[in-house]
């Protein structure tokens, strides 16, 4: 497996959250102005795209959205390999501070790699939504 970073929206990781969020989840707003200043890491297996996530500077902190692993690499370990990696770059640029804005379906998730959650929950296309936070180790 192998991770390419990207300063546009690349058609792999398109695919994959067209996949996930369009079709399975039912999301309809899916792609935004954030697309144009993100970076993108899509994990390959094979030279098959399979999962995705996308990150951008606010302030002094990350900002992580749109991770997304195809269904058939569900249960693989591959969301924590993605944020692994997303922590990595996070931390080549300087950051120590990663925040996200997650489905509450999804933030057991992220509390098992050292996120917090913070603030009320809100709804994103009546998707109940979290904020979360996670400080880096130097």
């Amino acid at each position: 497996m192998k991770f390419l970073i990207y300063d546009t929206l690349p058609d792999d990781a398109k695919k994959i959250r067209e996949e996930v969020f369009v079709k399975e989840q039912g999301f309809q707003n899916e792609f935004d102005e954030i697309d144009g200043k993100a970076v993108h890491i899509v994990l390959y297996d094979e030279n098959i795209p399979v999962a995705v996530c996308r990150l951008y500077r606010e302030n002094s902190a990350y900002v992580l959205g749109r991770l997304a692993v195809i269904k058939n690499y569900r249960g693989k370990n591959i969301g924590s390999l993605m944020l692994e990696e997303a922590e990595k770059y996070v931390r080549e640029k300087g950051s120590n501070e990663i925040i996200l804005h997650a489905q509450c379906r999804a933030a057991e998730f992220y509390k098992k790699s050292g996120f917090s959650e913070y603030g009320d929950v809100d709804y994103d296309e009546y998707c109940p939504h979290i904020h979360m936070r996670k400080l880096l180790q130097s």
